[in-house]
């Protein structure tokens, strides 16, 4: 960026102002301080010993640094002073400070640029330099500002990425230990604080194909979840660029019955539910089955949001092999395979409720007589009737129930 133009007489202005900046008494500092310190959001700062000395160090050699830079070149642009932009972002991350306090910055800053017109206009009563005086540092301050706290703002959000990073890494290593086997030890149990391993346990497991997943509404998932099931505890983990592991407390299978209709059927994710038991096994043995789920259900191009392990646990052996399914499937329901859904779904509700027909109507909320004629319709185009093979349909209809539209038979 081109820098203001300004007048030999203007740029000898700039450069006294700035010496006298840099020659300021103490007094002046300690006004700035207080004004960036009565910022909302300050207060934790202000109140921290160590971090406040350093906030403090770090405004004065802001202010230093540019009043020198305008002594060499006075007028000019100066770029952000990066040189201990790093160990700033570190000490306010580790500290829980996750942005940069903007208001701190532009209270310190009005503080200074009153300090900064009482010393132009006691340099000069010339109007028209001391217009072009302070337009130009104006919009030099500005800018100087503006760019140091957009790099201190990269710099934290790199910063935070980097610890949550190593921080969801470890705790990933260690509840993979666990479910490996491995033995509980003090280091794994503190890394997943507050969670009691000693209760049932239920797993799930959140993921997205996305190519830019928002990991940040994955987790709100398991946490909408938790609080909808009234869950004991909860935990989730980081597992990769897209998928989000958890475990819920205190959850019995009877409470998710109801879970898909929490779930919106637009969003970009799917949730793989896994089984449900106590301990240390129970912890284990349920992440395995959310995880059979979650592979059947991608295997299977699903379109369903939800799966649970009750649900699927015969599909999962009946669809071991894709394509013997597909074949499966289409010998088995003709015409059903590919088109009446409603004809699909009244035979398996028929058949889920052992061809009682007064509970399928119930299930599917329609009549008896309706669910009746949609049965008899079906024998037409089935190969076989429901009677004549019912276990075969039954099964050949849950893959169909799970398996997306666009897997077909060879």
């Amino acid at each position: 960026m081109e820098p203001p133009e300004c007048t030999p007489a203007v740029k000898d202005l700039i450069r006294q102002a700035a010496q006298q900046a840099l020659d300021a008494p103490q007094s002046w500092f300690d006004e700035i301080d207080e004004a960036a310190f009565s910022a909302s959001d300050m207060e934790r700062i202000a109140d921290d010993p160590a971090l406040r000395a350093f906030t403090v160090r770090s405004t004065h050699a802001l202010l230093r640094y540019w009043a020198a830079a305008n002594v060499a070149d006075p007028g000019a642009y100066v770029p952000p002073l990066v040189d201990d932009l790093t160990s700033t972002a570190q000490s306010m991350v580790y500290r829980g400070h996750t942005e940069a306090n903007v208001d701190a910055y532009r209270l310190g800053q009005n503080v200074a640029w009153r300090r900064w017109m009482k010393i132009a206009f006691a340099l000069t009563s010339n109007i028209d330099d001391l217009r072009d005086m302070l337009d130009v540092t104006a919009q030099t301050i500005g800018t100087f500002v503006d760019a140091t706290i957009s790099a201190l703002t990269a710099e934290i959000a790199s910063e935070r990425d980097r610890m949550t990073r190593g921080r969801e890494a470890a705790r990933l290593d260690a509840v993979s230990g666990l479910i490996a086997g491995g033995r509980v030890d003090r280091a794994s149990a503190e890394l997943i604080p507050g969670y009691r391993l000693d209760q049932v346990h239920t797993a799930i497991v959140v993921w997205t194909t996305d190519p830019s997943p928002r990991l940040s509404e994955l987790e709100r998932t398991v946490d909408d979840l938790a609080k909808h099931l009234g869950a004991a505890g909860v935990v989730r983990i980081v597992a990769s660029a897209g998928t989000v592991w958890g475990w819920l407390g205190g959850v019995t299978q009877d409470r998710l019955r109801d879970v898909g209709r929490i779930v919106d059927a637009r969003t970009d994710w799917q949730i793989a539910i896994g089984s449900t038991g106590p301990g240390l096994d129970g912890f284990r043995t349920s992440h395995l089955d959310a995880v059979r789920t979650q592979h059947m259900m991608a295997r299977l191009d699903t379109d369903h949001s939800v799966g649970t392990f009750a649900d699927v646990e015969g599909v999962l052996l009946l669809a071991a092999s894709p394509d013997q399914a597909n074949r499966f499937v289409a010998h088995t329901l003709g015409p059903l395979e590919t088109g009446y859904p409603e004809l699909r779904e009244a035979v398996r509700a028929y058949l889920a409720e052992q061809c009682n027909a007064s509970k399928a109507a119930d299930r599917l909320f329609t009549h008896r007589n309706t669910l009746l004629r949609r049965i008899k319709r079906a024998d037409e185009l089935l190969p076989r009737t429901v009677a004549d093979n019912a276990l075969n349909i039954g099964m050949a209809l849950e893959i169909r129930h799970w398996r997306g539209a666009t897997s077909t038979a060879d």
